[in-house]
């Protein structure tokens, strides 16, 4: 374990400022880095937590920002923002470049060794950066089996690992089914593991607010995606070159 400095950054992208959590690790060469994407309410505690605990194993990591600094409680009205953002790619794309311009422009970052780790609207951003076809080494999604538009998954250049519960009814069976076929068609090195009795959102603690039906945290499942995702990492980004 090491040393952790956090800092808030704040930049423009999707028509407003954005406000990041930076977490980089102790020293001061260059460490590969992960760009972190948020669930759809937007970015919160646990996921700069998240961040926190991936500089504590040696990355550079930008939690990115969704809303503006906002985090919605209430189900109704992130999915009124969420759900226009998830239907327009370029969008997604335009929020995602802007994050990563910022884990770029950081001095620590390795700018050839960076992966995107994304849970459910921030998985969605991170496979839209890939269909665009940008130098990612890895891209890692939890409840974000989003399908892209027709042929630009082959653009994709590393491999991509889905985690999902199987009683997530966001993302049921027919969903995975178009997810690993776009995958399949286009040559991507490509994973998905299924984690038993989980449903959405299974990898975040619970809040102290209402949550729409099928969503629900797994602490075993949740523990089991997390080790996956490290040992993705350590697999694909080494913190050795």
């Amino acid at each position: 374990m090491t040393t952790v400095t956090t800092r808030t950054v704040a930049y423009p992208a999707d028509g407003l400022t954005m406000f990041g959590h930076l977490a980089l690790p102790a020293g001061t060469g260059r460490r590969p880095a992960v760009l972190l994407g948020p669930e759809g309410p937007g970015l919160n505690d646990v996921q700069r937590h998240r961040a926190d605990a991936l500089a504590e194993l040696g990355y550079v990591t930008l939690a990115f920002d969704l809303h503006g600094g906002r985090w919605f409680t209430d189900p109704q009205e992130m999915l009124e923002r969420v759900n226009p953002l998830l239907a327009d790619p370029d969008r997604m794309r335009g929020i995602g470049h802007a994050a990563l311009e910022v884990l770029r422009a950081e001095p620590r970052t390795d700018p050839d060794r960076i992966a995107a780790i994304g849970y459910g609207t921030g998985g969605a951003i991170a496979l839209e950066l890939g269909r665009d076809g940008v130098d990612l080494r890895l891209i890692a999604t939890v409840n974000a089996l989003t399908t892209g538009r027709p042929g630009e998954a082959a653009r994709m250049r590393c491999p991509v690992w889905a985690g999902i519960g199987s009683e997530d009814p966001i993302m049921p069976p027919a969903q995975r089914d178009a997810f690993t076929a776009e995958m399949q068609a286009a040559g991507v090195d490509w994973r998905l593991v299924v984690y038993g009795g989980a449903e959405h959102a299974f990898h975040h603690p619970p809040v102290d607010h209402a949550v729409p039906p099928g969503v629900g945290y797994h602490p075993r499942q949740a523990e089991r995606a997390w080790r996956d995702i490290v040992g993705l990492l350590a697999e694909c980004v080494p913190l050795a070159p």
